[in-house]
């Protein structure tokens, strides 16, 4: 490599040396800086280094210098301080919907992020065991297709899969296509969902993303824009039990006082919650009555009753005889 083009990169190399090797624990001398820009081919004066830093500190970057023992410079701000990239590599790591090769190349580029002794500290954090991960190989490429199709405006097909006993994946729908309208995609209960309204029934439904594969853009343009638009995501996550779907109602159920952070960590602090006896407290909210909902219900045990509406309250309460029945002799 000619050594003038060298020389063009050389700030480049400076700005990369600062961003790996350096923090606030970790600066590195000018000498040092010296040495580490002629391994790239790049012979330097001290004065061009001080200069270069300067640009660098002019162009944004947070570049500081320590004396004494430890002397050098050092990158003291980053766009992701370390325990930020500890929350986003253990978001990678306990996400079902990417696959653990998926999972092991994304917190290797988090760890880029740091400089190479904090990546160290995050190294040291990261699980051998991932959990359950997706089989899935087309995660990625589906969610660009998706969040694509909802830029174009546009409608969008795929195969949706299911497991069998066998342990096999298999197309719903005897292999049909599906064809929807995507509105949104959201992350819950550790899986990736898309939102959209069904062409076939004119229903909005959720989809594992994970689950769908050989994802088209149709030349269709979307329906329901407005239902979208308006779409309450907070109201729709609190109210909706495991992603399962069943009928929306307004409840009314009593808990015990002790139990309202139980409440507020799934209704959020927005939910209208009323005192009632000594003791107890009434939340009025907006579910979907679902199995799911029953059996998060029945974890509470006593302390929650549902006190209207009285047809929903006999489903819970045949919920939880048919439950006990498969214990009774």
């Amino acid at each position: 490599m000619p050594k003038s083009f060298n020389q063009k990169l050389k700030i480049l190399y400076l700005m990369k040396i600062l961003q790996e090797k350096t923090d606030q624990d970790h600066p590195v001398p000018v000498k040092d800086i010296i040495l580490d820009l002629e391994g790239y081919g790049i012979n330097v004066e001290r004065k061009t280094v001080y200069d270069d830093i300067e640009t660098l500190r002019l162009f944004g970057m947070d570049i500081r210098s320590r004396r004494g023992k430890a002397s050098g410079y050092y990158l003291a701000d980053r766009t992701f301080r370390l325990p930020e990239l500890k929350f986003l590599m253990d978001a990678v790591q306990s996400s079902k919907f990417i696959t653990e090769g998926q999972s092991r190349i994304l917190v290797k580029k988090l760890e880029s992020l740091a400089s190479v002794h904090e990546a160290r500290k995050l190294q040291g954090q990261v699980m051998e065991k991932q959990g359950i991960k997706t089989v899935n190989e087309e995660i990625y490429t589906n969610i660009e297709m998706i969040y694509d199709a909802i830029a174009q405006n546009q409608q969008i097909t795929f195969h949706y899969y299911e497991w069998t006993v066998s342990k096999k994946l298999v197309k719903k729908r005897d292999g049909k296509r599906y064809r929807v309208s995507p509105g949104k995609l959201l992350w819950k209960n550790d899986s990736y969902y898309l939102l959209a309204l069904d062409e076939l029934s004119g229903i909005v439904k959720h989809y594992r993303v994970d689950k769908m594969m050989h994802v088209e853009i149709e030349n269709r343009k979307r329906n329901g824009e407005a239902i979208f638009r308006d779409f309450d995501m907070g109201k729709f996550s609190s109210g909706t039990f495991g992603m399962f779907g069943g009928r929306e109602t307004i409840l009314k159920i009593k808990f015990e006082n002790d139990l309202v952070g139980v409440v507020l960590d799934r209704f959020g602090q927005q939910a209208s919650i009323l005192p009632e006896d000594e003791g107890f407290f009434v939340l009025q909210a907006r579910i979907r009555v679902s199995g799911q909902f029953f059996g998060w219900l029945a974890g509470l045990g006593a302390g929650a009753e549902i006190v209207y509406p009285p047809e929903v309250r006999r489903e819970y309460i045949n919920f939880l005889r048919n439950t006990l029945q498969k214990y009774i002799d």
